[in-house]
Formats: C-alpha cells, sequence, structure tokens
C-alpha cells in the first residue's frame, strides 16, 4: 500500500474516532496537541491501525508514534509487500 493510501487510511481512522474533519489531519499533525487525543484515544488508535493495517504496534513503538507520520513511516516499515 502506498504512502498516500496509508495516509488516506489514517485521516478517515483518526477522523471518525475522534469525531473531527478528514481535512483537519495533516501528516504533520500530532495526535495529541494538535488532533486533542487523550491517551485512552491514542490506545484505540493504535488497536484500530493494527487491525487495519493488519500490522502489530508494540508498546514502545506506540509511545514514540506522536504524529500522523510517525503512523505511515511505522506501517510502511513493517507491512506486508
Amino acid at each position: 500500500m502506498s504512502e498516500d493510501k496509508i495516509f488516506e487510511k489514517l485521516q478517515d481512522i483518526v477522523a471518525k474516532q475522534l469525531s473531527i474533519e478528514p481535512a483537519d489531519i495533516k501528516k504533520t499533525s500530532n495526535f495529541t496537541s494538535d488532533l486533542q487525543a487523550d491517551s485512552l484515544d491514542v490506545v484505540e488508535l493504535v488497536m484500530t491501525f493494527e487491525e487495519e493495517f493488519d500490522v502489530p504496534i508494540e508498546d514502545e513503538v506506540a509511545g514514540e508514534m506522536s504524529t500522523v507520520q510517525d503512523a505511515i513511516n511505522y506501517i510502511v516499515k513493517v507491512q506486508k509487500p
């Protein structure tokens, strides 16, 4: 899956879970400071990313995933070819 497709899918997931407009979600958006996600929201987002992209995300990695671009980079790195 291309980086652009991953970004579009992440926009949809984040928008739905945080009740915000997909257009408000940029690659540089920080989940907590820009998108107002609390710690529970972030956990739920990571779990959804794991399901939607069929990738495992370790807790340590999830803790370092602060922006949408961080999530994209990780998914690109670990997704099955």
